[in-house]
């Protein structure tokens, strides 16, 4: 048993939002009691930093030279260990537009990660995947390969409905809309993306069951006055957005405009980022293609922006300092709305009794101090 004393503890009020407390969290596996102290075996001294629900990223391709479609078990298990430390306790692995025997690997090799985990957690949860990719428009498919684009089917992916948490799709590529139903059925989160949706078909997807938007404004069709598009029509619903916040995919004004006009629990931080994040400047690669990395910016040789190399608590950091919001509230949009999303709120995502120990200390400037999966320590700084 383990007791966090003299820490800015961001927990939920009586209505669900966060607030930041100065309650003492006891846990072991799982959070044991909030408040009170207690003679734990081990006592963590927060040293006046905020205690918080672990994050959850649920779009990442990798990291620390790693993909989620690497044919390698141990790809997973190396970004699995490294997301602790950029304050990830769940995740969702992503995978990219490929040849589809080479995605079915990849959720193959999800799925028993997923199994094998609940013996050697290893680090940061796999929650399931993200399919990103193959069902996207050829006319928006950013750093996806065009080759590999192919019409919906469900029964291409219907084997892998256990593991699949959310896929993204181009709603005006689907010959109807019985591929949103049979996802919903398996509890599938189906998002729009790598789209030319106009706004009466993006939204029609919308009514019919499509809940959320892939890294909004990226890859799709964007905001004109007369032609609201896939913006408009987010903004005019109540999906959920992904937000890539890493000052190179969302300008700091738009982040700013996404925070006044979408009610906060219809938002939520991810990285998208890939292999090269952690791993610093130079030739990287994403789904087969050679990607230039300098900085905070990954490019294709066509100089098309890839995917991010930022790390979760810097996209938090970004938000944060561009909004002017309060700590705990940009908290809720990398745990609560992630958590909420997937249907796991019950279980992750706030710190409350009888939830996973999946916490994160972190500094003003959200630098990770521990990180606790199920009560474990896999980041200390």
């Amino acid at each position: 048993m383990k007791t966090i004393i003299n820490g800015k503890t961001i927990l939920p009020d009586t209505s669900g939002n966060f607030f930041v407390s100065n309650e003492n969290i006891t846990f072991d596996e799982k959070i044991i009691d909030v408040g009170n102290f207690y003679d734990a075996a081990e006592i963590i001294d927060a040293e006046n930093n905020f205690v918080a629900p672990g994050f959850i990223n649920i779009h990442i391709h990798g990291c620390a030279g790693c993909d989620a479609m690497d044919d390698s078990p141990s790809a997973l298990e190396k970004i699995c260990a490294f997301l602790p430390a950029c304050g990830v306790t769940g995740f969702l692995p992503t995978t990219m537009t490929t040849p589809l025997e080479d995605i079915k690997r990849a959720l193959i090799n999800i799925r028993e990660k997923i199994s094998a985990q609940e013996k050697n957690l290893g680090g940061a949860k796999i929650l399931g995947a993200h399919v990103e990719g193959p069902f996207i428009s050829e006319k928006f498919c950013g750093a996806q390969d065009k080759k590999s684009i192919r019409r919906a089917d469900f029964n291409l992916l219907a084997e892998f409905a256990d593991v699949v948490k959310i896929i993204t799709i181009a709603p005006e590529e689907l010959n109807d809309f019985d591929f949103i139903d049979r996802c919903r059925e398996k509890n599938i989160i189906v998002s729009i993306g790598h789209s030319a949706a106009d706004y009466d078909t993006a939204l029609a997807a919308i009514r019919r069951g499509a809940t959320h938007i892939t890294h909004f404004f990226n890859a799709q069709s964007g905001l004109h006055h007369r032609k609201p598009n896939i913006v408009g029509a987010a903004f005019d619903s109540n999906v959920v957005v992904e937000l890539i916040t890493d000052n190179v995919h969302v300008h700091p004004a738009v982040q700013r405009l996404v925070w006044k006009v979408k009610p906060r629990d219809e938002i939520i931080l991810i990285t998208d980022s890939m292999r090269a994040c952690g791993v610093g400047d130079g030739v990287s690669e994403l789904g087969g293609q050679k990607v230039f990395v300098k900085g905070n910016l990954a490019t294709l040789e066509n100089g098309n922006i890839a995917a991010s190399v930022a790390k979760m608590n810097d996209v938090v950091k970004n938000f944060r300092a561009n909004t002017s919001i309060d700590v705990a509230e940009v908290v809720e949009l990398v745990t609560k709305n992630p958590a909420r999303d997937l249907k796991i709120y019950d279980n992750l995502g706030s710190l409350e009794v009888g939830k996973a120990a999946d916490i994160v200390i972190f500094d003003e400037n959200f630098n990770v101090q521990k990180t606790f999966v199920n009560g474990i320590c896999f980041s200390n700084s």
